[in-house]
């Protein structure tokens, strides 16, 4: 018997029916989940070794679908009993009146074979037919009684004649990544009813989705509510949602989160299961009940949405701080729109407090940064960077505003947020500044108070390859008490901006002084002026380091000066564009050494006793480098007024004993002063 449906073919054809296999076959699972099914299985069988399909049938032990409600279903387009129910739970899916036709996309026929119990409780079951050649039409045919002791309720919908869709489609780790993302939330919904998705007989496996999940009870007013928090690592096919269980975990409601904002990707839902949702109404317009049940005016309810704001507030700032900004700071880094900054401490705090104040702008206010040009978000970002650094922090708010407009809670948290980041760079600055100072007074310590117990260069050297800031912020150490040939091999990975390998091969120098050591090599990128290539520089340092009881004298200075010829001669440290300094340092430096710091006076150099060129070599005590920190220093350090007398306290209790040499060379390699 055919029947006519309430449009014509073009019109079904013109409704904008997918033509996207997967979500094609998505309309039918959910068709079968509406008709309340436990189950949906997806069942194929191939054809030939080419991949093509026998067939294909996607069946579901729902209700079925009764053949009295034809007329509503079938027999209308765009239109739907579904959508004429309110509805505040995620039973009902389809409400288009239009997924029937989906088939269309890989099949030229559709056969429904359904099973339902009528009014008397009889299973009956009869077929329903749709072909593409006049869409116009369904067919059903007449139904009969089943035996209810061997069939169930259920659909059966197998299609005819398939067209673009073959194994490889129902194969393919797109297909199964899609229906993840479709279905995870309502499984998981559903896992107390056991619900499943199967395919071939094998469950949809989702829960490689979960990026993370979490579960925390609340109590409130003696009520207690279970919650779990999920955060999907993908877009999932439904809004974000709190789902409101009962005891039986049946979903009795739910309601938006107000965290549905996409521009940051926080996809999540949150399942609410207690025994008070067992008699809770949602209402449309609620007033307090006569029966005295609760809705949403109850004050056990306020309360918990409330809690759960709160909770997932949090949760979206963790998100935000550990994915999104961080994907977002990535981006910006990739693509030029975050400044270089230098890599000496003062202008890594400057970048840090940079990114962290992007971040907490993205948590606060994302939008902001979404759908701006490469040069806008230059622009954006450059404009912080340069207000973060005055005196005007505040002119940020008043710049946002200008971008997107800011509510009174937006504006505050923001505020709050220019505070705390400006007193977390000072802090890091203090910090710093504090173990730096400490760093010098436990060399000062060790080269004079514990002069006879450092007896080692070794002990030295290994405080100052920790602490090699004292030759030069922003450089990177190549090599420490190393010989010139394995420094070279590691020189190439710096210059590169590589790591360096453990197994770094060392690259053969024709020098007699090849294998010499030197006891730190540090190198630096620098630009002087503009950007030009012309005006770019490598600064390298080499510091020859002396035991306490050795003199820099004419011998240790003729051995600082082998290492500047055998640097001047190796074709591969001796481009134009590098400068070379060699330091050597010990606690005296003899007055014959000295008297070279005259002749070299015009260069305006302290501690210059030859210059040849880009080539420089300076002579110093461990005075000198004390005395240099302190000149370099001397504002922030008054500013700061550190008390240096509890330093010395504080390193002398550590150091009572000749064994304390070795504790303070271990202090001062785990303080963080570089």
């Amino acid at each position: 018997m055919k029947r006519k449906l309430s449009a014509n073919s073009q019109s079904v054809v013109n409704s904008g029916i997918t033509d996207d296999y997967k979500q094609a076959i998505t309309e039918y699972i959910w068709n079968g989940f509406d008709a309340k099914a436990t189950v949906v299985d997806i069942n194929y069988v191939v054809k030939d070794e080419l991949g093509n399909l026998e067939s294909l049938v996607i069946i579901d032990n729902g209700n079925g679908i009764k053949r009295d409600t034809l007329e509503c279903t079938f027999g209308a387009f765009l239109d739907s009993q579904k959508k004429r129910y309110y509805q505040r739970t995620s039973e009902v899916r389809g409400k288009k009146g239009k997924g029937r036709f989906s088939f269309m996309a890989f099949a030229d026929r559709a056969i429904w074979k359904t099973r339902y119990l009528n009014a008397e409780g009889i299973l009956m079951e009869y077929t329903i037919c749709i072909d593409v050649s006049d869409l116009s039409d369904y067919e059903i045919s007449d139904e009969y009684e089943v035996d209810a002791s061997r069939y169930k309720t259920g659909t059966e919908v197998s299609f005819l004649n398939l067209k673009n869709i073959s194994v490889a489609h129902l194969e393919d780790e797109a297909f199964f990544d899609f229906l993840s993302q479709q279905y995870a939330w309502f499984l998981c919904l559903n896992s107390g009813s056991d619900y499943k998705i199967r395919i071939n007989g094998d469950e949809l496996e989702y829960e490689d989705i979960i990026a993370v999940k979490e579960c925390v009870d609340f109590s409130i007013n003696e009520k207690v509510f279970n919650v779990t928090y999920i955060r999907w690592g993908d877009k999932i096919g439904e809004r974000c949602y709190y789902y409101m269980l009962n005891q039986n975990l049946h979903e009795v409601f739910k309601i938006p989160t107000s965290f549905n904002n996409n521009t940051i990707e926080f996809n999540h839902s949150v399942f609410v299961e207690s025994s008070y949702f067992n008699d809770f109404y949602y209402e449309e317009n609620p007033q307090t009940r006569l029966d005295g049940k609760p809705n949403q005016i109850d004050a056990t309810y306020k309360n918990l949405l409330k809690k759960l704001k709160e909770f997932l507030s949090k949760k979206q700032k963790e998100y935000v701080n550990e994915v999104a900004a961080v994907k977002l700071i990535n981006q910006y880094e990739a693509t030029g729109v975050l400044p270089v900054f230098r890599l000496d401490p003062y202008h890594q705090m400057r970048r840090q407090d940079l990114i962290d104040t992007i971040k907490h702008i993205y948590i606060v206010q994302p939008k902001i940064f979404k759908g701006l040009l490469k040069e806008q978000q230059k622009t954006l970002v450059g404009f912080l960077n340069l207000l973060l650094d005055s005196d005007e922090r505040t002119k940020i708010l008043s710049i946002l505003e200008s971008i997107v407009s800011l509510s009174e809670e937006e504006r505050s948290q923001l505020a709050q947020l220019l505070e705390s980041t400006n007193m977390r760079n000072i802090t890091r600055m203090v910090n710093l500044v504090h173990n730096r100072v400490k760093a010098i007074e436990m060399l000062r310590l060790l080269v004079n108070d514990y002069k006879k117990f450092t007896t080692e260069r070794h002990q030295i050297q290994t405080i100052i390859e920790n602490n090699f800031w004292l030759f030069g912020d922003s450089y990177q150490l190549v090599s420490a008490d190393e010989t010139f040939e394995k420094a070279l091999g590691k020189y190439t990975y710096v210059l590169d901006g590589k790591d360096i390998p453990d197994d770094v091969n060392s690259h053969h120098i024709d020098s007699p002084d090849s294998n010499r050591r030197p006891d730190i090599f540090m190198c630096r990128n620098k630009i002087n002026g503009s950007v030009d290539l012309c005006d770019m520089v490598e600064e390298h340092i080499i510091v020859e380091l002396k035991r306490p009881s050795v003199n820099v004298g004419i011998k240790q200075y003729r051995q600082i000066e082998d290492y500047f010829t055998l640097i001047k001669g190796e074709p591969r440290f001796n481009s134009s564009s590098r400068v070379w300094r060699f330091y050597v340092v010990s606690t005296i430096v003899e007055e014959e050494v000295k008297a070279k710091y005259e002749s070299f006076k015009p260069y305006n150099k302290r501690y210059l006793v030859y210059k040849e060129g880009d080539y420089e070599i300076y002579a110093m005590s461990w005075d000198d480098v004390f005395q240099e920190f302190t000149y370099k220093n001397q504002y922030i350090l008054t500013k700061l007024n550190f008390s240096k007398e509890e330093i010395q306290k504080e390193i002398e209790d550590a150091s009572i004993d000749a064994q304390g040499t070795a504790r303070l060379a271990n202090l001062l390699m785990e303080m963080d002063t570089n």
